[in-house]
């Protein structure tokens, strides 16, 4: 269907449980225009989920409109420490259809023949149907080529870019979305741009918008500095101070690999004993972490980060902050003091800084109209599809949070949206 303008009549009054999903707790829902705009398919986010969702949604017949709300490409990457080089992550995996050239210091894209993508579409140019979670392109954890000690954030959004270009993907930014609700046999979005009145909506918000800081008693009587990783730049600023870094994943890893030397002195502490892996993470073991991750969010509940299932593999910012010293962990504290931190057993540890490496929970504030949280607390979905609402996908939720899950979700996204139109049953990502 193209697009068009549709007359949206709704209660004025309607309401919706919060984000939280706390009983008792409403909000009014946002005026709907009489006049808005008509659509097949919304991608909410523009991330490797979402690209990948509009990649399959085109080569189904759709022309979906990505909303995102950053300033340029690139998704969460874009906002990464410049520190983190290409030969520093531990995954970057192609966007389906066109790969990420590893020798162009430009950061474009070659598709799966080899040729330099000349802008075709998916479903009728040279990359032809073969797709980068089909194990021929997938995650590369280190950058061979010359870009392998350019920034992340610089190497990654210019590919995400050029792949948006190439493919000719209507993506739209900056646009900020507040809400989506149902209105009859369509889901409303909202945003500070417009209104669209989708008969499908793919999620794909991820959930670099919000970072997980744990609250420890004591902590605003601590007269030092607490930072999150996702405002770290690098290890300057660090420079000759006593610090305390918190969380057992990679983020923690870097921190600590970039502070050991600089900082007076580091110390790193996790809630549970770290998980070190010796494993070699090939597609089988990355199917079987995505599906451990995918149990949860098949019973509602809030969804663990891959890491938690994997455990720590031997990737090159840890190798660094092993080589340096900087991975002798200690038991979480027990409260943060004015000048520190201090355990359980009366032994304390001086700090005049905190950062907390301690991860990210997905932004879905914008979906609290469709009350689906459940009791658990997190939102229960079968492959990508809400459960709770027939017309929604969530690509970037629990196990396509991470990058070893988000291709294969935006192709179950594309499929459920195309069942759905048609009336068939949602498929699964273990397909």
């Amino acid at each position: 269907m193209s697009a068009g303008r549709l007359v949206v009549v709704v209660a004025a009054r309607a309401v919706w449980q919060t984000a939280a999903g706390a009983v008792g707790k409403t909000a009014r829902a946002p005026a709907v225009h009489s006049d808005v705009d008509e659509i097949d398919v919304v991608v909410i986010g523009a991330g490797q989920a979402g690209l990948s969702s509009a990649y399959y949604l085109r080569r189904f017949g759709y022309e979906p409109l990505v909303l995102d709300a950053a300033d340029g490409p690139g998704g969460a990457w874009r906002h990464r420490s410049p520190t983190l080089t290409m030969d520093k992550v531990h995954g970057i995996f192609d966007l389906p259809g066109i790969r990420r050239d590893l020798n162009d210091d430009r950061s474009g894209g070659r598709d799966l023949d080899g040729e330099r993508s000349g802008g075709r579409d998916s479903d009728g140019g040279r990359s032809g149907g073969r797709d980068s979670d089909d194990g021929r392109s997938g995650g590369r954890d280190s950058d061979g080529g010359r870009s392998g000690g350019r920034p992340a954030a610089e190497v990654v959004p210019a590919y995400y870019g050029d792949y948006e270009r190439r493919l000719g993907l209507r993506v739209v930014r900056p646009v900020k979305v507040a809400a989506v609700a149902r209105a009859g046999e369509r889901l409303v979005v909202t945003a500070d741009t417009g209104q669209w009145a989708a008969r499908a909506v793919v999620n794909a918000t991820g959930t670099w918008t919000r970072p997980y800081w744990p609250y420890y008693p004591g902590a605003r009587d601590f007269r030092g500095r607490q930072s999150h990783y996702a405002t770290y730049r690098g290890p300057a600023e660090f420079a000759g101070r006593r610090v305390v870094v918190v969380g057992g994943g990679h983020s923690a890893a870097h921190v600590l690999s970039e502070l050991a030397g600089v900082a007076a002195s580091t110390l790193w502490v996790t809630r549970s004993l770290p998980a070190f892996s010796d494993a070699d993470f090939g597609e089988q073991a990355r199917r079987a972490a995505v599906a451990r991750v995918e149990e949860r969010v098949r019973a509602g509940l809030v969804p663990q980060s891959v890491v938690s299932v994997t455990g720590l593999g031997h990737t090159p910012v840890v190798r660094e902050a092993l080589a340096k010293g900087a991975m002798e962990r200690l038991p979480m504290f027990e409260r943060i003091t004015e000048y520190g931190v201090r355990w359980a057993d009366g032994s304390s540890h001086e700090a005049d800084t905190i950062v907390w490496a301690t991860g990210f929970r997905s932004a879905l504030d914008h979906l609290a109209p469709l009350r689906l949280r459940e009791p658990g607390g997190g939102i229960k979905v079968d492959g990508t599809q809400a459960v709770r609402e027939p017309g929604l996908q969530l690509v970037g939720y629990g196990p396509s949070a991470s990058t070893i899950g988000a291709n294969r979700a935006g192709r179950t996204a594309a499929e459920n949206v195309r069942r759905f139109m048609t009336g068939g049953s949602p498929a699964s990502t273990a397909a």
